[in-house]
């Protein structure tokens, strides 16, 4: 045999024929992700509640601070007109931070309310005349606290201001459960379509490569969804309480926020792999990546920001552990180092 003679010349693929081995993967995986959107439509609604759950529990947050640092306020402002209120800051607390209550100020007329107290729903309300109502009203009103259950509040539940957004809501929640449900199979035909234009000897390693693709992914989503959302929302609404903004989410911009950032960290959790592959297949090397490293970073930084909300909580949260995974993905490529058989035909 000759010694510049392709020993891959027979397995070697045309344009043309790679661009239908894309068609083909393209349709399965699409083909896939139906089926699984149209299995994600009989558990949409637990999914929209699934995806309601971290912004319910910032706008809770959010306003059982905003109730106890107001309340000294509050109590300053009504004995400053000659009333007072029956709690102290620490009961306040307890009850807000403890047993999750939140409380509302309201105006009563005291007589009206010791008539009221006396008198039973069978003689019906005392008599009295519009004139002398009103005219001690103005006088006689005095400030009292009512508590709800924080569930209840209606401030903590993220709003719907069309009509088609509830119906809009349950369809893209579907779609994400799909995502999940399918996504083994469409990770599997997109390595494969990778596979088709490979050599055999590296075709091997997209068996390899795929579980772990898979489970990267996966890592990657649930790191945006229970370590990354709940301090974006904190620190997003931090600025609704500096600028005494009260908050009203749109559960359709939430839905996005909550569709983007998971696929994002999904995506790109998959470093350390694709450092591996290249490295396999003999595009850059150990060394490389060593000498780039600031670069990498810096790089990272910015993919960082593209693929984040514009606020510095979820970009670091996403660049710093980047950051981990390049390394990580050096140390993968010197416990797995390719052998010189493998390139050297």
């Amino acid at each position: 045999m000759k010694q510049d003679e392709d020993l891959f010349s027979d397995t070697t693929m045309t344009f043309g024929e790679h661009l239908d081995e894309l068609r083909t993967a393209l349709f399965k995986a699409v083909a896939g992700l139906a089926v699984g959107m149209l299995l994600g439509l009989l558990v949409g609604k637990q999914m929209v509640a699934v995806i309601e759950a971290p912004l319910t529990k910032a706008l809770g947050t959010y306003y059982q601070s905003d109730a106890t640092e107001k309340y000294e306020d509050l109590k300053a402002e009504v004995e400053r007109h000659g009333h007072s209120l029956p709690y102290t800051y620490d009961q306040v607390d307890n009850l807000v931070n403890k047993q999750r209550m939140l409380y509302e100020v309201r105006l009563v007329d005291p007589a009206q309310m010791a008539h009221l107290a006396k008198t039973s729903p069978a003689k019906g309300p005392p008599e009295s005349s519009p004139e002398s109502s009103s005219a001690d009203a103005a006088v006689s009103l005095v400030p009292i606290m009512l508590w709800h259950s924080l569930d209840d509040d209606e401030r903590t539940h993220p709003k719907a201001f069309a009509m088609g957004e509830p119906f809009s809501m349950w369809m893209k929640a579907s779609l994400v459960v799909g995502v999940i449900i399918s996504s083994p199979w469409v990770f599997y035909h997109i390595w494969s379509f990778v596979a088709a234009g490979l050599y055999p000897h590296e075709k091997r390693y997209v068996h390899i490569f795929l579980p772990f693709s898979l489970g990267l992914f996966l890592l990657g989503a649930a790191t945006a969804y229970l370590f990354v959302f709940q301090p974006v929302l904190d620190f997003l609404l931090s600025f609704n309480r500096w600028l005494n903004l009260g908050p009203e989410p749109r559960i359709s911009e939430w839905l996005s926020f909550v569709l983007l950032l998971p696929l994002g960290f999904g995506v790109s959790f998959q470093l350390p792999l694709v450092m591996l592959f290249l490295e396999r297949i003999g595009i850059f090397s150990i060394k490389t990546y060593l000498q780039k490293w600031r670069l990498s970073v810096l790089v990272i930084f910015i993919l960082s920001a593209v693929l984040t909300p514009a606020d510095p909580y979820s970009l670091l949260l996403m660049a710093l552990p980047l950051s981990f995974l390049y390394f990580g993905g050096i140390l993968l490529c010197r416990l797995m180092p390719r052998t010189k058989s493998e390139f050297d035909v």
